[in-house]
């Protein structure tokens, strides 16, 4: 049995991006992630160390990894999870997001969840809610559970961070998983690359101490990890693209492609997976290379974490 006084705390009140953990706080959430993907074996998987505390689930946008690991991670813990929804809220009768985060803080929930595509919505709702906040990801700005979740899987497919070349490959300009990651795995040492063709290059690309390569195979050369990214055409404005096939065939991650990368590499995408866009299909099935399952499977134990660590 999992005991909550066992688990650590977090050293900050509301995780809105991977800058604000210390070493030691992404440290003991990948530790005590370990702790329930272990519980997340068994038949009877609830840790109900959360009995009797409220979360609330709100989605400004479409998701389904993210929305329903959450879900579940709560109600392993005992917490009582509300999905709000939006399409049925006074959010389409024109109240305002501050005024929505006032009457969420009046019901005195424990812990809230949110989405939104907007930088700088999420510092305005948890600005007006006393209870922790997490950021289930904020437009192209971050996504902080994704990298920890990511990282939690690299270290449990036997990695070790330290000089470890990552490779994050595609649309990484309107990317906030690759932005998150990038600041977890600088924190931990990693050696990064952004491998993006130029029209996804980051504008802001001087900021990032990484090596940039707008040639797929010669950015993931010798790689020990190579995150592919779906192209984000719901955040792109005025950017002619190629076509589908066109991006596959200079972009896509294939077997033969891959071959340029260590013989061990872990192949990882955040999903939801373009098949045959970003990457090959077979190959994203492949349980010899791939491990985008476990990083769903991964991804409700580091939430568990998460959760039992920021509600008391």
């Amino acid at each position: 049995m999992i005991e909550i006084n066992k688990i650590p705390k977090l050293s900050i009140k509301n995780l809105q991006s991977i800058e604000d953990l210390s070493i030691q706080d992404i440290k003991s959430i990948i530790n005590t992630a370990k702790l329930f993907k272990y519980n997340n074996k068994e038949k009877d998987k609830t840790v109900p160390i959360l009995n009797g505390r409220t979360i609330i689930n709100l989605f400004f946008e479409p998701s389904t990894r993210t929305l329903i690991s959450f879900e579940i991670a709560a109600k392993r813990l005992g917490a009582d999870i509300i999905n709000m929804n939006l399409e049925g809220s006074s959010l389409r009768k024109g109240e305002t997001i501050s005024d929505t985060a006032d009457t969420l803080n009046a019901m005195n929930p424990d812990l809230v969840i949110v989405r939104h595509a907007t930088a700088g919505s999420i510092n305005e709702i948890s600005s007006k809610i006393k209870c922790p906040v997490i950021s289930a990801g904020e437009g192209s700005i971050e996504h902080p559970t994704q990298a920890l979740l990511d990282a939690f899987t690299m270290q449990d497919k036997g990695k070790n961070f330290k000089d470890l070349i990552v490779s994050i490959c595609g649309d990484v300009e309107h990317s906030r998983v690759a932005k998150s990651n990038y600041y977890l795995l600088k924190k931990m040492d990693a050696k990064i690359r952004f491998v993006t063709p130029k029209y996804f290059k980051p504008k802001n690309i001087e900021s990032f101490d990484v090596e940039y390569f707008d040639d797929l195979e010669k950015g993931i050369e010798l790689a020990d990890i190579v995150m592919m990214l779906r192209i984000q055409k719901e955040r792109i404005i005025d950017t002619d693209l190629p076509s589908e096939d066109e991006y596959f065939n200079s972009f896509g991650l294939t077997y033969k492609k891959l071959l340029k990368a260590k013989k061990d590499v872990l192949v990882m995408h955040p999903g939801p997976i373009n098949r045959n866009v970003e990457i090959e299909s077979s190959l994203a099935d492949d349980l010899n290379k791939s491990v985008i399952n476990e990083q769903v499977e991964n991804g409700v134990a580091v939430r568990m974490a998460c959760l039992a660590m920021m509600v008391r």
